[in-house]
């Protein structure tokens, strides 16, 4: 599926190809609450790297997140002028770019189910919906987003 994605003032926006186009993961860790705002869930889809095209690269800028043991390999980009969060790139896995869910302009599939995850990490005053069609994580899942998408019979190969 071709995603086309861009930051709120309009001045960064990218297009990529992804095979696991789902939104179905809600992060609550701090580093998504604080980089994309609000309760978190930044919500980061699987793409390829080498189908990423972005226009307005020069308004774009990185943040390499801090982790409790040092900072963090992976790129967050976000537009330099308004803020918007864009998308992750980790050089350990050059072929993957993870667009950023809320950035995506392109309507997204629904899931069939939403997997809450880092709940160890959550503000307290956040409110995790509760019922079926809900899977929650204290920390990372085992399932990878590809593993993810083929478990539920979506993965476009």
């Amino acid at each position: 599926m071709r995603l086309e994605a861009s930051c709120q003032c309009g001045k960064v926006s990218y297009s990529v190809e992804s095979r696991t186009p789902y939104p179905y993961m809600r992060c609550y860790c701090s580093i998504c609450r604080k980089h994309a705002g609000g309760g978190g869930y930044a919500i980061n889809l699987g793409a390829d790297s080498d189908t990423l095209e972005v226009r307005g690269g020069e308004h774009k800028r990185f943040y390499h997140a801090r982790m409790h043991d040092g900072e963090s390999e992976g790129e967050r980009h976000f537009c330099g002028n308004c803020g918007s969060a864009l998308y992750l790139y980790d050089e350990r896995w050059p072929e993957l770019v993870h667009p950023i869910a809320a950035a995506v302009d392109t309507p997204l599939p629904s899931p069939p189910e939403i997997v809450h995850i880092m709940l160890d990490s959550k503000a307290n005053w956040v409110d995790v919906p509760e019922g079926p069609g809900h899977v929650y994580f204290g920390g990372y899942p085992e399932l990878s987003i590809e593993d993810w998408h083929r478990k539920h019979g979506l993965l476009e190969e």
